[in-house]
């Protein structure tokens, strides 16, 4: 007798390849050589942008991964919103998206339907048009966007280009990768289950366009290498960060799930990369594990003037998610980030 298929196995950003693994296979690519490339692989930045002309450049990304929560209609609303971020994170204007779908032949079309129903909702949310995509069949369903958007050349928020003293400010709680997978063994709450979806399923649109309207110097994504290696990959090798524990936003019950163990694979590929790097001796194992936590369609981590960041923070509190000013850049010191 056939096993049925399984519509949630574990997925989201938890289903990347660890940090450690990625870099090895990038740094052994040829860099491209094309001056009008502003953006490439090589920061390991959010997304790619190619200059046009004076006045306009594109931007271009692409993300997909396996079901995180049982519902179909929510799982694409996530997976689009995931996606898009990207262009949101670079400062980028949306313009137009392509399906990506792996799905089962035995499995329900139906299912199919909602999931690109869902994403479809987010991209017209989102202000752009559909224009198409690509399927195979697959023993498990994947689903995600191929997403291309506009900006003026000048006007990029790359991820690397902290300045010294700046703020840090990140516009979604943590824990959606701690509690989507105590959902999945039957443990999380359907508050905390709530909570993680309204995250989930928000646009960063929203945060970006506030981001704008100050001197943000630099931006990405918190996603599948969580709110730590991401911020490493800020820093780079010219700065380090301060990080102030009880100023990061979280969902409150993914300590609790932390503290019960459960946690997921990508974190803790998350922390075998970073570990030594990070000053953690001042938290507690469920915020350290909060912090490695992988997420999925997470918020924007913000890199501002800090004479900015309370004015911005005051208007992203306004979009009723939880978010905070959670630390500074600081000069380049032993290691690249402490949690105090």
């Amino acid at each position: 007798m056939e096993e049925p298929i399984v519509f949630c196995k574990g997925g989201g950003c938890t289903a990347k390849l660890g940090p450690g693994a990625l870099n090895s296979v990038l740094k052994k690519l040829p860099k491209p050589n094309d001056p009008n490339l502003l953006i490439g692989f090589e920061s390991s930045d959010d997304a790619a942008v190619y200059k046009l002309s004076d006045e306009l450049a594109i931007v271009q990304t692409l993300d997909f991964f396996p079901p995180m929560v049982d519902d179909p209609y929510i799982f694409g609303q996530i997976a689009a919103a995931n996606a898009l971020s990207d262009i949101y994170a670079m400062g980028a204007d949306f313009k137009t998206a392509l399906n990506i779908v792996c799905f089962p032949e035995a499995m329900d079309l139906n299912i199919l339907g909602q999931i690109l129903l869902g994403g479809s909702e987010k991209v017209k949310e989102a202000g752009g048009v559909l224009v198409g995509g690509h399927s195979i069949a697959d023993q498990d369903v994947k689903y995600g966007l191929s997403v291309t958007g506009t900006i003026h050349p000048d006007k990029v928020f790359a991820n690397n280009a902290c300045h010294l003293g700046d703020k840090l400010v990140l516009t979604k709680p943590l824990g959606v990768g701690i509690i989507c997978t105590a959902s999945r063994l039957k443990a999380a709450s359907d508050t905390a289950l709530a909570e993680a979806i309204r995250s989930m399923t928000t646009l960063n649109k929203y945060a970006s366009e506030i981001a704008r309207k100050y001197r943000t110097h630099a931006c990405t994504d918190v996603t599948g290498f969580g709110f730590l290696v991401h911020l490493s990959e800020m820093l780079g090798d010219n700065f380090s960060a301060r990080i102030e524990k009880d100023s990061v936003p979280y969902i409150p019950e993914s300590a609790a799930y932390a503290d019960e163990f459960y946690i997921t694979a990508a974190g803790q590929r998350n922390r075998n990369y970073l570990g030594s790097k990070v000053e953690t001796s001042a938290c507690s194992f469920a915020m350290q594990e909060i912090l490695f936590d992988p997420q999925t369609s997470g918020g924007l981590l913000i890199s501002i003037d800090p004479s900015d960041a309370e004015s911005a923070l005051a208007e992203l509190k306004t979009l009723g998610l939880a978010c905070g000013i959670v630390g500074e850049v600081t000069e380049k010191l032993e290691k690249s980030i402490y949690i105090v």
